[in-house]
């Protein structure tokens, strides 16, 4: 009888380590698709930021304002020292990938504002007409590179892990009269609407969180009221247009704000954009004639 239940015992403990064997074997496999993964992700986030420098070189060729290239250089190096720390970096340093992908996102957003600051004030300026197509020629093919780099960071990211924050889609920004119908004629508008969805996000933190909006007119600067406030964002301290409280969930969540207009407007193209959580979550335009 003993012996009996020995040899059971023996069986089921055979059995056991069998199993944690083919566990353990799981695991493994698992960590090394996790980590080429990884790499993959880091290797796509290498050339992000080495294209991303490269246009700054660019945008700096176009440009004769001395402060608004130091700016510039100031960003590409940025950008160079961060693509360093990304290179010096483990595939497997999660936390430290995580935070060089923010930084992208930042990186991304200030060179989207350079480009679309560049583009108004060249349209604006006669003295460098000739140069105007040149440079629209270059914000296109920026443009185009960003949202190309875009779609690849967004599909190694699906593979990886959900991102944690924020997303504005279908940003609008619609201008209307006093009888609340769209107008694009500068003497008829009377406000403007900013209307956007917040993405569902199951991993964001919920909560009360606030929403800044920057309304900038074609010479690039800043819609604001005399009340005005500020926020931070990327290190450095923006003034906001419009802001208001919103209580998050995780859900998809949809948000209108508001601008009575009550200063001139020249026509032009407005530019919009959306922050929360000191990360620019969206952005659009509009045109005023």
């Amino acid at each position: 009888m003993k012996k009996s239940l020995a040899i059971t015992l023996l069986a089921v403990l055979a059995a056991v380590i069998c199993l944690l064997c083919v566990i353990l074997r799981q695991k493994s496999v698992e960590k090394d698709e996790m980590l080429q993964l990884f790499e993959l992700e880091k290797e796509e986030m290498e050339n992000e930021y080495s294209t991303f420098a490269v246009q700054y070189d660019e945008l700096q060729v176009h440009i004769s304002n001395d402060s608004l290239v130091h700016q510039l250089e100031k960003e590409k190096l940025r950008t160079q020292q961060l693509l360093e720390e990304l290179r010096q970096t483990k595939a497997s340093n999660a936390a430290e990938i995580t935070r060089l992908k923010k930084e992208l996102a930042t990186v991304r957003a200030v060179l989207r504002s350079y480009v679309a600051q560049i583009d108004s004030l060249d349209r604006i300026n006669k003295k460098l007409e000739k140069e105007n197509t040149k440079v629209r020629e270059q914000y296109q093919k920026a443009t185009r590179t960003i949202d190309v780099l875009t779609e690849e960071k967004q599909k190694a990211e699906e593979k990886v892990m959900l991102a944690s924050q924020l997303d504005a889609v279908g940003v609008k920004a619609v201008p209307k009269n006093k009888r609340d119908k769209e107008e694009n004629k500068v003497k008829q508008v009377t406000k403007i609407v900013i209307s956007f969805t917040i993405a569902k996000n199951i991993t964001a933190q919920t909560g009360e969180k606030t929403v800044y909006a920057q309304l900038v007119k074609p010479d690039g600067e800043v819609l604001l009221k005399d009340d005005y406030g500020s926020f931070v964002y990327a290190n450095r301290t923006l003034d906001y247009s419009i802001r208001k409280y919103i209580e998050y969930d995780g859900e998809q969540q949809d948000v209108t704000l508001y601008w009575p207009v009550e200063e001139f407007l020249f026509a032009g193209t407005y530019q919009v954009f959306i922050f929360v959580d000191g990360v620019m979550i969206g952005d659009g335009s509009f045109e005023l004639k």
